[in-house]
């Protein structure tokens, strides 16, 4: 378990807000909440990020996803539990997280303009942006994990 090294909301309230402001603008135009918890989690995954990976699995739940399909998203591909859209959505999210590697390639950008366009691209787009910022603060200011009380 690490130590915290900084209370970032106390030391830049404003920035904080000021990155809150993208989710906040998902929620208000009405991005699929499902679609946007397998992308921040799986984004999570990737980025070994601990607090988001606890915080987005019970938003996922509380939005009705399936726990087996929770606990086979590092897997995707190899099951048949999420659907095309979901599919090209994880992969988008996924070459853009590892952007370094990937450079996003035409086959993965071709796929995903299959199921998502223009508006909705970039909110797609926005979401996993969002989730690799919040992931980058939480792993790099060590945010702690609180304890859930399980059911």
């Amino acid at each position: 378990m690490s130590t915290p090294r900084l209370d970032y909301l106390a030391a830049a309230p404003q920035a904080i807000q000021a990155l809150s402001s993208t989710g906040k603008y998902l929620i208000a135009e009405k991005f699929d909440p499902i679609l946007k918890s397998l992308v921040e989690l799986r984004v999570s995954q990737i980025n070994g990020c601990a607090y988001c990976l606890n915080l987005h699995s019970q938003e996922a739940r509380a939005h009705g996803e399936k726990q087996q399909r929770l606990d086979c998203l590092s897997a995707w591909r190899e099951t048949n539990f999420f659907t095309e859209r979901e599919q090209a959505a994880l992969a988008w999210a996924e070459s853009l997280t590892l952007i370094a590697d990937t450079h996003a390639p035409n086959d993965v950008y071709a796929n995903v303009t299959k199921h998502f366009q223009g508006k909705e691209l970039v909110d797609l787009t926005l979401a996993i942006i969002n989730i690799n910022a919040w992931n980058r603060i939480s792993i790099g200011f060590h945010k702690p994990v609180p304890v859930r009380e399980e059911k």
